[in-house]
Formats: structure tokens, sequence, C-alpha cells
């Protein structure tokens, strides 16, 4: 048994995403932003009182670069992650992902530039040394590991995903043209189609 717990509007839908790639069967437990995600229950699964999270078999995983990750391993019949020899690049990328690139497009949306002193002990550096690295990535290869598709791009790609839709990353040919290949995926679309018509229905009772 797994359990997905989520919001529609999180990146709980980067973890859907994940799940139907490896075509988990997963229970949905959905939750809201007040007593729920809050509440002293929840809590004892992530003490942060964020979504999302999984438990699988009794084991609960938090973080959504972890819970890709994880996911990979735990169903190796999707073939999402590389031979453990050859995850150099799925471990480098999964990982920018969830540090640099994150923490430089929060550090945007805050209205935070960093000095030129700041920016040598910064993680991430710059926004625009971010965007620059990110950008070098895609023209050079058609995913984050090359040919192949893994769960390293369900969490970069769906920064890119989301960047390139709501402005906080530009909309570079190398970046949109990923995008288009990440919305052709199946389990992508289903995913996203589960998640906007939670969406709706939320909106609509208000």
């Amino acid at each position: 048994m797994l359990d997905f717990y989520t919001n529609p509007m999180s990146r709980g839908q980067t973890v859907r995403w994940m799940l139907e790639e490896v075509g988990a069967d997963y229970q949905e437990r959905l939750m809201n932003w007040g007593p729920s995600m809050k509440g002293t229950d929840y809590k004892k699964i992530n003490p942060m009182g964020k979504v999302p999270a999984i438990v699988h078999e009794g084991r609960v995983v938090t973080e959504c670069a972890a819970i890709c990750a994880y996911l990979a391993d735990a169903f190796p019949d999707a073939k999402l992650a590389p031979p453990p020899a050859a995850r150099h690049d799925y471990y480098r990328w999964l990982f920018f992902a969830a540090g640099p690139l994150e923490q430089a497009v929060t550090a945007k949306s805050f209205g935070w530039t960093p000095t030129k002193e700041q920016s040598g002990v910064a993680g991430f550096g710059t926004y625009d040394l971010v965007v620059e690295t990110m950008e070098g990535l895609l023209l050079s290869r058609a995913y984050v590991c090359g040919d192949a598709f893994t769960a390293a791009d369900v969490y970069f790609g769906a920064q890119v995903l989301w960047g390139t839709r709501f402005g906080s990353l530009p909309s570079l040919h190398a970046f949109t043209d990923y995008a288009e290949r990440l919305k052709g995926r199946p389990a992508y679309q289903k995913a996203k189609a589960r998640d906007d018509a939670l969406i709706a229905e939320g909106q609509a009772s208000t």
C-alpha cells in the first residue's frame, strides 16, 4: 500500500506525475492548507506540516526530489533510474534542481538579488548563472541524462514546466522545447488532468 498526501495546488503535482510514471497503485490523501496539514496526525508524518509526502509499506518519504528518487528505486520495472554506475548525471541534476534552482527561483520571487560578495557564498550563485547552466544542459541533450527520460526529468522538468508557465524562468527555446517533450508523456497528462480536476472542484465549491 502506498499513501500519497497532497494538495492539487502544491508540489504534490510533481509527485503524482512520478507515481503515474512508475505505475504505482496509491491511495490519494487530500490535505487542506489548514487543520489537516498542520494537525498533530499529519505532523507525525511530516513535522514540517507540508505536502507532498508518501508512506510506502510503512516507510515515510518527504521532499519531492527524494520521493522521485525513492520511487524510481522502489519500482525498478519502470526503468526511471540509470544503472548505479551511470548515475552521475542523474544525481547531479536531480539535486541541482532541488538545491540551486529552487534557491535561485525563490530568491528572485522574494526580490533578493545577491551582491557580488554574497553570490560567492550563496549555493546558487546568481539567478542568471542558474538559468545559463540549465540552458547549456538542455541545448546539449534531449533529457537530463541524455536520450533517456528518467526520474530526474520529473523533478527537473516540473521546475521548467512551472517556471516557463508562470514566469519564474524565461521562455528560452531550450526550456520550451524540453517542456513540450515532457507534456507529451501519458503519465504527465494523466496526473495533470487529475490535479486540474481537483482544482476546478475546489474553485467551484468556494
